[in-house]
């Protein structure tokens, strides 16, 4: 059997693509093919070695503003790498629709919010000065808008009196380490249907 090859982008500790790689054993129709991080020190890279997921970095910072020539150096790794789809995973790049169109409708994205509400950072922040009651994650096809494209999942947490951002942010994370996993098993057996947690 062959398997839908995963490349996973991260720019941090990747406790996203652990648990994404964990989940892709056994039975599971997909494989990590490749971590690519765009920072040499991300914490996740040391993760992804030993677990024996190829590893490569593209540091952004040498292209300075020159954002197309840093995205045709990531496209060249992962050309080599030929992934089926490509999860990002903490990424912390913004892509241009010159990048996502020729992955279309296989790049996958977590974002630490209920879609369509706070895109972009400081989302735990931003939901508890606004009063919501809850807060939550969302797992989305990427398109060229910033955390836009087709929700795919979300999971949701209630806000509790006295919650900071820290405390929320510890709490929606396992739930990202469930949801991401469950949505990336469906999406490489072809489901797209919007799944919820709990």
């Amino acid at each position: 059997m062959s398997h839908t090859r995963v490349a996973i982008l991260i720019s941090g500790s990747g406790s996203n693509m652990v648990a994404l790689a964990q989940s892709m054993q056994g039975d599971h129709p997909a494989r990590p093919c490749l971590v690519l991080s765009n920072r040499p020190d991300a914490g996740g890279l040391a993760k992804a070695k030993a677990m024996g997921i190829p590893t490569a970095v593209v540091d952004h910072r040498p292209y300075g503003r020159d954002r197309a020539a840093f995205e045709a150096a990531l496209r060249d790794v992962l050309d080599t790498a030929r992934p089926d789809l490509i999860a990002l995973a903490g990424f912390m790049r913004i892509l241009t629709a010159e990048f996502v169109h020729p992955y279309a409708g296989r790049i996958l994205n977590i974002h630490p919010s209920l879609l369509p509400k706070y895109r972009g950072l400081d989302t735990h922040a931003r939901a508890i000065a606004a009063g919501d009651s809850e807060a939550g994650c969302t797992v989305h096809e990427v398109n060229p808008e910033l955390d836009d494209g087709p929700v795919l999942g979300q999971a949701r947490v209630p806000i509790l009196p006295g919650d900071t951002p820290e405390t929320l942010a510890a709490r929606i994370l396992p739930m990202e380490h469930r949801l991401y996993p469950l949505v990336l098993r469906r999406v490489v057996k072809g489901e797209r249907g919007l799944i919820t947690l709990p």
